[in-house]
């Protein structure tokens, strides 16, 4: 029901309506975000002062009015009455200004999701307003899964991206990054030895302007339909592959869980027609392949 986006919101200028502890909370989501914020509250909860980057926030207002809009490219309403809420999220929409409005997701031109924060690396759950507890449950659950060093596994690969566009031809960059964050090379960061991990890296990018590009071919069974049948390994090569070649056996929440730029190649039969025989199938992975893709062969049942 929602697109999931990221916002970009440094030095931009956005409005919390709401002096509450629950307004402060989402006003440090904007302040983290390089937002600068405007308040329009009768006063404000303690919690505001103990806001990060506190400088950058400004009480302007005992109440809302609509020129406070002017210019903002953000509006976050904290508001127990309904109709004053409607009123704020209705000028913000006749400006075109995305809005929230905490506990009214009807409200809303855009919902806050709960978010595992691993800079630059940012994961964001939701369930679209309705089921708020669910998403926290599920950020809970990623919380532990992913290392709190994720982010500077990032700021290392964001570090060497120039030496890899010069040193890696573009249709192989994507592959050497794969292989870089299953190697040794990601551990190493976990552990703190960041040292070791750039030598390590530096010693791939020296080796990659040997590597000649080989093609693959993946033949992995989607199983009987149901997305949560699959293997942990089909799922990483469904989202390594370059080509998805598959037929209507297979479903489309499979399908959708492929790499989304890859391209697909449907080789199944349509009411009356034939589907492509075996062998040019088969001819067709191959030539894939020695084109130095990675091609994945997918099928149903």
């Amino acid at each position: 029901n929602y697109l999931p986006i990221f916002l970009d919101l440094r030095d931009r200028h956005c409005l919390v309506v709401g002096g509450s502890e629950t307004a402060a909370r989402k006003a440090e989501l904007l302040l983290r975000a390089g937002a600068r914020v405007d308040v329009a509250a009768p006063g404000l909860h303690e919690s505001f002062a103990r806001l990060p980057q506190a400088d950058r926030l400004n009480r302007v207002a005992d109440a809302f009015a609509p020129e406070l809009l002017d210019g903002k490219d953000a509006v976050i309403v904290v508001e127990e009455d309904a109709a004053a809420a409607q009123r704020v999220a209705e000028a913000a929409r006749a400006r075109h200004i995305p809005v929230n409005v905490a506990d009214k997701p009807a409200l809303c031109s855009f919902i806050l999701p709960s978010i595992v924060d691993r800079s630059p690396i940012m994961v964001a759950v939701s369930s679209g307003g309705e089921s708020p507890v669910l998403a926290r449950m599920l950020r809970a659950r990623l919380e532990t899964l992913i290392p709190a060093a994720y982010g500077r596994l990032s700021a290392l690969a964001a570090r060497y991206k120039d030496r890899v566009r010069a040193a890696v031809k573009p249709e192989q960059r994507r592959a050497f990054w794969e292989k870089v964050f299953l190697s040794p090379v990601a551990e190493m960061v976990f552990s703190g030895r960041d040292v070791e991990a750039e030598q390590q890296l530096d010693a791939m990018i020296r080796d990659a302007a040997h590597d000649i590009s080989r093609g693959e071919v993946y033949l992995v069974g989607a199983g009987p339909g149901n997305p949560d049948l699959l293997t942990f390994r089909a799922l990483r090569l469904m989202q390594q592959a370059d080509v998805i070649v598959y037929d209507r056996l297979v479903s489309q929440p499979i399908l959708d869980m492929c790499r989304r730029d890859a391209e697909r190649i449907y080789v199944g039969k349509e009411r009356d027609d034939h589907a492509v025989p075996q062998e040019e199938i088969n001819l067709m992975l191959v030539r894939l392949a020695q084109e130095g893709k990675r091609v994945l062969r997918l099928k149903g049942g």
